[in-house]
This record gives structure tokens, C-alpha cells and sequence, in this order.
């Protein structure tokens, strides 16, 4: 699919390219004057632009094609490895960590995105805790992990599409999951917080930096409200309290 974008793209620039030649062998050979020259920048421009356009949106089909492609199911390794390894290569195919339960090593990927492949050896070992920070996880690829029941830590700092439907998925986890760091991804509202009061054994949330999140003193109150027994680490924010109408009846004021 990426590839037929970029046949197209340039198949389209070869013809613009054949139509530059003729048009200034015309005005080379004819009588007649060739057009001004703010004319020929404007169609040079005008070229140019719509090329850029027709890169960017290959690019954007190639960025999400290869997001697809990183959060499919591993229906194959589950099939003769089971969930376990299954998970495991899940997780280190995005340059994730995690460890097993009962162990104190952790399998991680280097700065390559190479990594070990002794996880193999632990094929019935679930996982306790994983490391998915900065990767690319999204709502799909959660799958992967759905057959963790005994993951107590969860760490998706600066995920770029972890969101408020991801959120909502996490109740999977509701039996085991003890600690969860979602600081720092962008994509996180107000609304998706709501959904983590399905997670009753959760111990530790960390919601620093979230940049969609609107009044984030009051959403901290409510957070410590739904999850009495969790300790919440909120940083990066302006604890105030006042609500949308205290806002807008202070510009008024300050109109006036």
C-alpha cells in the first residue's frame, strides 16, 4: 500500500517533470514572448507545493502503516510458544523491557534495538513487570498483553498513542496491576482518567506532565477520591483549583 503511494508520487513528478520540458520548449521555439516572470515563480511554487503535499501524505501512510504493522497480533508466536513469549517478543519488538515473575533480571534491548533471545527459555513464565516507556503501543497492541494476569507494574511514560481508549482497556489488569505510570503522553484527556477506577488494586499512578488534562488540581482530587489507596505522583502542573467559571468570570472582569 506504502509502496503504491510512492509509485504514484512519483510517476506524478515525472509527469510535471515531461510538461516543465515542453512548456519552455514552446516558449523557446515560438514567436511569442515567454510569460513574465512573477508567473513562472507563481507555477514553479504552485508545482512545488502539491509535490511536498503528495511526499507528506507518503509519509503520514508509510508512519502509519508501520504503526499497524509494530501492534499486530502475535497470534503465531502464541500459537507455539505460548502468551508468555509471546507477550515477551511483543514487548521487546517495540524496544520495550519487562521481567519475569520470580526473576530479578530484566531482558531489555540495546541502543541497536538488538536483544537476547534467553527469554525463550522461561515458556511458562508470566510476566510481573513491564517497561513500554517512549515505545509506540497503542490500543491494538495491548492485545499482546492480555493474557498477563500477574503484571503488577506498567510503565508507559511518554507513549505518543497510548490514549483514552487505551485507559479504558486496562481493566484486564484490574486483578494484578499495582503500579502504573502514564506521565507524559500526549494524547491522554480528562475523560480517559475516568476509566482507571476500574483498577481497584492499583498502588502507585504516576500522571505527571499530561498536557490534555484541563484543571489538573481538581482531576487529582477526583483521581485520589476513586483510588483512596493509591498514592498519586502529580508533577509538572499549576495545582490550581478554580473551575472553568471562576476563569471565565475573571477575564470578564478584567474586560470590564
Amino acid at each position: 500500500m506504502v509502496l503504491l503511494g510512492f509509485c504514484k508520487y512519483l510517476h506524478r513528478c515525472c509527469q510535471r517533470s515531461v510538461l516543465l520540458v515542453v512548456a519552455r520548449r514552446q516558449w523557446s521555439t515560438s514567436s511569442a514572448s515567454p510569460p513574465p516572470l512573477h508567473r513562472r515563480l507563481l507555477l514553479f511554487l504552485t508545482q512545488r507545493f502539491y509535490d511536498i503535499e503528495m511526499l507528506l501524505r507518503w509519509r503520514s501512510q508509510a508512519k502509519r502503516s508501520q504503526l499497524q504493522k509494530k501492534n499486530v497480533y502475535y497470534s503465531y508466536t502464541q500459537r507455539f510458544y505460548g502468551p508468555d513469549i509471546a507477550s515477551a517478543y511483543y514487548i521487546l519488538s517495540l524496544k520495550g523491557g519487562f521481567r519475569y515473575v520470580g526473576q530479578s533480571e530484566w531482558f531489555r534491548t540495546n541502543q541497536r534495538g538488538k536483544f537476547s533471545w534467553d527469554f525463550l527459555n522461561h515458556k511458562n513464565t508470566p510476566i510481573e513487570e513491564a517497561d513500554m516507556s517512549y515505545t509506540i503501543i497503542n490500543y491494538t497492541g495491548l492485545e499482546n498483553l492480555e493474557r498477563q494476569r500477574s503484571l503488577r507494574t506498567l510503565k508507559l511514560k511518554g507513549c505518543p498513542e497510548v490514549d483514552d481508549w487505551f485507559l479504558a482497556r486496562l481493566h484486564m489488569f484490574q486483578d494484578s496491576l499495582e503500579e502504573l505510570d502514564i506521565s507524559h503522553c500526549p494524547r491522554i484527556t480528562t475523560g480517559g482518567l475516568a476509566a482507571l477506577r476500574n483498577l481497584k488494586g492499583l498502588k502507585h499512578l504516576n500522571v505527571s506532565s499530561l498536557p490534555g488534562i484541563s484543571n489538573p488540581g481538581l482531576v487529582i482530587i477526583l483521581l485520589e477520591e476513586m483510588l483512596p489507596q493509591c498514592q498519586i505522583t502529580a508533577n509538572g502542573y499549576d495545582h490550581n483549583l478554580r473551575t472553568v467559571e471562576e476563569e471565565e468570570e475573571e477575564q470578564m472582569q478584567r474586560q470590564r
